[in-house]
């Protein structure tokens, strides 16, 4: 058996930038197990399986297929740099002729859109809720160390910690933190969260003219740090987007690689996630 793969970093125009995803389409599903070991054979932080829904589709005139994201250890439920890279396999290399397609996913329908340059993905937005920082104390000082934290919530649907820095901390402190991730899984082993979020506020004035950013760490999901997070923006656009009074933002998630990404919240209760996606992988996994 021959399995097409590409990986793509995700979130960038440049090589080695964004967060790489590996994609495979798929003209067949393939077994849970294989899935995994094509995941830890890559050992990016996701790998993306397209399936067609319609086996008279094909993935260059259909617009609806399934997709599912595995991590090196985890099968998950939503992941937005996988789900840009899957759309630009479709796109530009087998030259998909719809301006949309739609991905059925473990958290719904996705719709992914060609623009002009790179493409719009429709997510659903998940809100954090506020939490008392001491039900989180070892955690929060395993992630931020002594840094001041201005606030702590909770998103319930994501089971992702945020933690906002003061607004006296400078971009320096955010990128410069050294996470040991090891002991920060060690703080949490009752599966109440999956992944940490930090991030402060932006400085909107500085060109280009961030609005806040942010870095993942992922350890219980087998990604010590994850470079640049697309599912977490349903979570931070929905907060900085009520802390801020913006609907339309742009973030920069600070990781080594670094990425961006055009948010715009809509009325019908969903975030509009857009990011360019460059290949720098193509090539065939034989089974």
């Amino acid at each position: 058996m021959e399995i097409p793969v590409y990986t793509l970093d995700s979130f960038t125009n440049l090589p080695f930038k964004g967060n790489p995803a590996a994609v495979c389409p798929l003209l067949h599903e393939l077994s849970d197990d294989l899935y995994y070991k094509i995941a830890a054979e890559t050992n990016l932080s996701d790998t993306a399986f397209i399936t067609r829904i319609n086996p008279s589709d094909s993935f260059t005139t259909g617009s609806r297929f399934r997709l599912r994201w595995f991590t090196p250890t985890t099968e998950v439920d939503l992941c937005g740099h996988a789900t840009l890279a899957s759309a630009a396999v479709l796109f530009q290399h087998i030259k998909n002729v719809n301006p949309t397609l739609v991905f059925e996913t473990k958290s719904g329908d996705l719709h992914v859109t060609k623009k002009e340059e790179g493409y719009i993905m429709d997510f659903p937005l998940n809100p954090p809720t506020r939490v008392e920082p001491n039900d989180f104390k070892d955690t929060i000082k395993a992630a931020v160390g002594n840094l001041p934290v201005q606030e702590v919530l909770f998103c319930y649907n994501t089971k992702k910690l945020l933690i906002r820095l003061a607004d006296s901390c400078d971009i320096s402190a955010l990128t410069n933190l050294k996470v040991d991730t090891v002991a920060l899984e060690n703080t949490e082993r009752s599966g109440r969260f999956c992944a940490v979020i930090v991030t402060m506020k932006g400085s909107p004035d500085c060109q280009p003219g961030y609005d806040f950013y942010s870095r993942d760490f992922s350890p219980w999901v087998g990604v010590p740090e994850d470079p640049v997070t697309g599912s977490n923006h349903t979570v931070l656009g929905s907060y900085w987007s009520e802390k801020l009074g913006k609907k339309k933002m742009l973030a920069y998630q600070c990781s080594s690689r670094g990425g961006e990404l055009e948010l715009e919240l809509r009325d019908d209760g969903r975030i509009n996630i857009a990011g360019q996606a460059i290949t720098i992988l193509q090539g065939t996994i034989k089974l």
